[in-house]
């Protein structure tokens, strides 16, 4: 299952991995309000399975990370950032496949 980042320290902590991690980075920003993240939320879980110990999967709550998800620039949800060597190296909006994630990933 994702990482969900529900507290507001949890974000912070759980985007640390960002910059130590040495396998790709999947972050989505979403909202449990909206409801194209319900759609996705599911598939973003299974990836997470999927890839465990070949990527990470971290799920963050807009609402309770505003500052991260300014940070990073995120203006719609959902919204997917995959990161590598703690650098952003892919962006998607919307509600993707689970291929796209994959893809992201360079997996």
């Amino acid at each position: 299952m994702a990482v969900p980042a529900k507290s507001p320290s949890g974000g912070a902590s759980s985007l640390a991995v960002l910059k130590t991690s040495e396998v790709p980075v999947l972050v989505e920003f979403y909202a449990d309000w909206c409801g194209p993240c319900r759609v996705v939320g599911p598939v973003v879980d299974a990836l997470a399975v999927e890839v465990a110990g070949r990527a990470k999967v971290i799920r963050l709550d807009m609402d309770l990370q505003k500052q991260l998800a300014a940070k990073h620039g995120v203006r719609s949800i959902p919204t997917f950032i995959a990161f590598k060597d703690g650098r952003e190296v892919a962006r998607q909006s919307g509600v993707i496949p689970k291929a796209m994630m994959l893809q992201m990933l360079g997996l």
